[in-house]
């Protein structure tokens, strides 16, 4: 006894070795088989569908008719046979025919069949026993004797007798199943190592409803004993049916079909493996990659694919090839079954749509709702898939294993598959549709529930650093959907079924957080710049709370113009390498891995609409003032005072040169370098007309134009946001390369022309931005008077083309009428001193100084007063609050802050960038793009709709074009001291 368990010790011993050796000498591709069906299978050679290989058969033997099975030669005879192995023995010349059964040999009275049989004349009942069962030495009819060496009994119609089913034999030596021997599922069954009482249940944990199922009463202990004592092909994959159909789970339960079959696993460990595969033991079907957790990683990321997938040139290869073993539910295998032709989809399709799932980089998605009905009537019993990859190459035929990840699989009681990939346990075998397992009573009776597969995804996942387009094996996910019946009319249940793919994320998102870090850094101190820059504009030495608050707002601009280069940066990089490659080595993320981009693009936006109304208050708050130089002129005629004496009156100054000038800009505070209309139709005639949204589509695919019949996937929102982004960004700035090249300089340029407006008028104009900062544009005519008839005005500017007169500069001999002004603190009181009545005025009643009540009255006195100071303070009549002229240092313009503080005098910088527009809309055009590109993109993201998110934008400019234009209005009224009826 010791030397046999030591011999089998050390035949154990030499099987791991050789596996060791095998599995070095293929690179460990440990899960590669031989592709063979059963038309590759030569004469003598039956098909094994336990291995799912060709296997030579006996002497004396050949295939059967099926090719599932070996039978004996013509003219021999079983011997024996235990139902997974026969003997077959010649018949003797005397009596050369072999019985119907096999099992013997006779004396025909006839000739011979092909077969070896004996042939009757038609109309005659061939009787090889005798009644008592006893061979015959030529046919006749005779009554059927149970006892050996006949063991006969009638056959179902009762015209011939023929023997008993061969575990009768050979477990009770009778066709009667004596004690203690076991009569299960029509087979006489020894005494096993197996549970006498099996557990037929069949757990629909999500419904907590455990089915005494009738299939497993009938068949669990006899498939599990049929497999273990005779070991019986058939009914060893029935039994891994059963424990598919129980969700492939774990338990102390040893009784139920996974125990079972988990039992014969290790008892068989003798028998060795399959294909090479040390999860396939001999004779069982492969269910599991092993039972230990941690395995799942070294399983799916270990060996990649032997194929490169490339998407364009003369090695293109998007071809998935998936191929599956189908068995039913009695475990007889059926048939070799392409899965590409919809065996795993329960959406009804088309064929060309369902095909679209099986090519590489095109993420598949469909869903239905699923008629209960329909179901029960199309699937009565379950189908079994054993899926594999198909490397056929040539005549090397090679099968790659595709693991199945069962999210129903419990682990006693833990949903290990729904945790971490370490903990899970990986399987083969699935099914679609189970209406069998739920019947309670009988097998014609309506089952109590069934089980769905409601959502199936095949998941690739690149190999990380790939050129070649490598992709480990794919993974077939599987969660079962249990469904309690009650109105089989009207219930319906949810189905989908997926193919995704996904690459490592962990260097993109490692290389987006180091711009992030750099890039927020450097708009922190950028930040900071401004605002220290704000308060020497200010002049406030003080840092409070407003500092804070303003260095936030600051900072809330900046951080938002991060966020939207890398979120843009990042879009087109995918784009652009996602949709130009050609061998695979990206993947677009998956929607759940593009969470942290739609929060950098909310993020952005948020920011983004901050800094907008920030600068939208600003503008809206501004301090405006328009100087009018025009002097009176003394009457032509005369008039006759009391005493007789002759006199002049002067002409009273026109007040419409000022109204025209405030009208005209209160005209230019709305407009843009861009079309809004113009921006939204052309947008969209390139996303919807052009086809340019098809470029966002989750395929490897850059054509703009698809078939109505084809299969559309999903979209990439990390692809539509890049898309509808860099269309809004390159239309906008094509519009502001065109109005400032060519519409500005040969049709009309309203900011210049502004400028001439306010030369022509005699009017200059004051604007004050900050406390101590603020725009000049001088418009002092150089003629002196500008409220002339159409003669002279023709001649002043007829005299001024011909440089007959002084130029228009604040500076004599310059032409610089636009200026940035930094005034210093004394000028900016003295200016708040003279508006501080019309403050008091708005304020409330018991401040208002009843001598000056009459508005009318007090806003003219305002205006004459603050327009002979500001006029005198140009003309350098204040020494105490006299200015300065000179040009920004380079520094200073790069940085945005003067570096000299206007202590004792005011500073006037040339400026001939006309930066006044800062404070219009025409200024801060790249804040209002940004702003509407985010904005687009936001309502686009939200509503997958560009059409949408268009007219949603359009409405949105309009509608802050309208606040901007009411409120700038009433603002310029308030500072200038220009009637609002008179802005039109």
């Amino acid at each position: 006894m010791a030397t046999e368990t030591l011999n089998t010790d050390i035949r154990r011993l030499t099987v791991m070795i050789f596996i060791l050796i095998k599995c070095n000498s293929l690179s460990c591709q440990q899960f590669i088989i031989s592709f063979q069906t059963v038309s590759d299978c030569v004469v003598g050679h039956f098909y094994d569908v336990s291995s799912l290989s060709c296997v030579q058969c006996g002497e004396d033997q050949r295939a059967s008719a099926t090719g599932l099975a070996c039978v004996c030669l013509p003219g021999h005879r079983v011997h024996k046979s235990n139902g997974a192995s026969l003997t077959c023995q010649r018949c003797p010349p005397e009596k050369p025919a072999v019985t119907e059964d096999g099992f013997g040999c006779i004396r025909c009275p006839g000739g011979l069949s092909e077969e070896g049989t004996c042939l009757c004349p038609q109309g005659t009942v061939r009787v090889e026993r005798d009644l008592q069962g006893n061979p015959l030495d030529e046919a006749r009819c005779e009554a059927c004797n149970g006892d050996g060496p006949a063991f006969s009994l009638p056959n179902n119609n009762g015209d011939s007798c023929e023997r008993c089913q061969a575990s009768f034999v050979n477990t009770s030596n009778s066709c009667v199943c004596t004690p203690p021997n076991v009569l299960a599922g029509g087979l006489c069954l020894p005494p096993n190592n197996l549970p006498s009482n099996v557990n037929s249940n069949v757990n629909f944990a999500e419904l907590a409803l455990p089915v005494q199922s009738v299939w497993f009463l009938k068949n669990l202990y006899s498939s599990s004993s049929a497999c273990l004592v005779f070991t019986n092909l058939t009914a060893c994959q029935a039994l891994g049916n059963m424990c598919v159909m129980n969700m492939h789970s774990f338990s102390s339960v040893t009784n139920d079909a996974c125990g079972l079959f988990n039992l014969i696993f290790r008892s068989m460990a003798a028998l060795g493996t399959t294909q090479d595969i040390s999860y396939w033991r001999t004779n069982l079907p492969w269910l599991y990659y092993g039972d230990q957790p941690g395995l799942a990683g070294r399983v799916l990321q270990t060996d990649p694919l032997p194929i490169e997938f490339s998407f364009k040139g003369s090695k293109k290869n998007t071809d998935i090839k998936l191929i599956s073993a189908v068995y039913d539910v009695r475990g007889e295998f059926l048939r070799w079954e392409n899965v590409s032709g919809g065996s795993l989809q329960l959406c009804p399709d088309t064929a060309l749509r369902q095909r679209a799932a099986y090519t590489f980089g095109t993420a598949y998605q469909e869903s239905c709702d699923m008629s209960v009905s329909e179901l029960l009537r199309t699937y009565p019993e379950p189908l079994f898939y054993d899926v594999f990859v198909d490397l056929s190459q040539g005549e090397a035929r090679k099968l790659l294993a595709v693991p199945s990840l069962v999210l129903n699989q419990q682990y006693n009681g833990r949903y290990v598959n729904q945790e971490n990939v370490k903990n899970w346990y990986l399987s083969r075998r699935v099914f679609v549709v189970d209406t069998l397992s739920g019947r309670e009573k009988s097998m014609s009776s309506k089952p109590k529930a069934i089980r769905v597969a409601a959502d199936i995804k095949l998941r690739f996942q690149l190999v990380p650093g790939t050129q070649k387009g490598q992709a480990f094996p794919p993974l077939l996910s599987v969660s079962y959907k249990d469904v309690f019946l009650t109105d089989l009319a009207t219930q319906t249940v949810r189905v989908s079924f997926a193919v995704e793919y996904e690459m490592d994320q962990n260097e993109a998102r490692k290389r987006t957080d180091i711009a992030l870090g750099v890039m927020g850094g450097m708009a922190v101190l950028y930040s900071l710049l401004k605002t220290v820059s704000w308060k020497r504009r200010i002049s406030s030495p003080l840092v409070d709370m407003e500092t804070l608050l303003k260095f936030l707002l600051f900072y809330a601009g900046d951080l938002a113009n991060v966020f939207f280069c890398i979120t843009v940066g990042t879009g087109l990089y995918w784009l652009i390498f996602s949709k130009a490659q050609q061998f695979v080595s990206v993947l677009l993320p998956l929607p759940a891995q593009e969470e942290r981009m739609v929060t950098y693009i909310g993020c952005a936006f948020a920011l983004k609409a901050i800094q907008f109304l920030h600068k939208l208050i600003l503008q809206l708050s501004v301090d405006i003032f328009l100087i009018d130089w025009e002097r009176p002129r003394s009457k032509a005629g005369r008039t006759v005072n009391a005493s007789g004496e002759a006199k002049r009156d002067p002409s009273p100054v026109s007040i419409w040169r000022t109204y025209f000038v405030a009208n005209e800009w209160n005209e230019i505070q709305t407009i843009r370098k861009i079309s809004p209309t113009f921006q939204v139709i052309a947008v969209l005639f390139f996303l919807e007309v052009l086809g340019f949204s098809n470029l966002a589509l989750r395929d490897p695919w850059s054509t703009l134009d698809r078939p109505p019949q084809a299969y559309k996937p999903p979209y990439s929102l990390t692809l539509r946001y890049a898309l509808a982004s860099t269309l809004w960004l390159c239309i906008g700035l094509l519009q502001v390369v065109f109005f400032t090249v060519f519409h500005e300089r040969f049709v009309e340029d309203k900011i210049r022309q502004f400028v001439d407006l306010c030369s022509i008028s005699n009017v200059s104009m004051l604007v004050l931005s900050h406390q101590c900062f603020g725009y000049y544009i001088h418009g002092r005519s150089v003629h002196g008077h500008a409220d002339t008839n159409m003669e002279e005005m023709n001649t002043n500017l007829k005299r001024e083309a011909e440089s007959l007169c002084g130029q228009r500069g604040l500076l004599p001999n310059t032409d610089t009428q636009t200026f940035q002004v930094s005034i210093s603190t004394r000028l900016r009181q003295q200016y708040d001193r003279i508006r501080e009545p019309l403050g008091r005025r708005n304020g409330p009643s018991r401040l208002v100084d009843a001598s000056s009540a009459n508005p009318f009255e007090q806003s003219t006195r305002a205006y004459n007063t603050m327009n002979r100071f500001l006029g005198s303070v140009i003309d350098h009549a204040h020494r105490d609050m006299d200015y300065i002229v000179k040009d920004k240092l380079f520094l200073e313009r790069v940085i945005g802050m003067e570096l000299l503080e206007p202590n004792e005098k005011s500073i006037f910088y040339n400026d001939e960038s006309h930066s006044f527009s800062d404070v219009l809309f025409y200024g801060n055009e790249a804040t209002l793009l940004i702003f509407d590109t985010l904005f687009f993109c936001v309502v686009d993201l939200g509503s997958q709709s560009f059409v949408l998110a268009a007219v949603l934008t359009y409405v949105q400019q309009m509608i802050f074009r309208w606040i901007r234009g009411v409120l700038g209005r009433r603002n310029l009224a308030n500072k200038t001291l220009v009637d609002e009826r008179f802005l039109i």
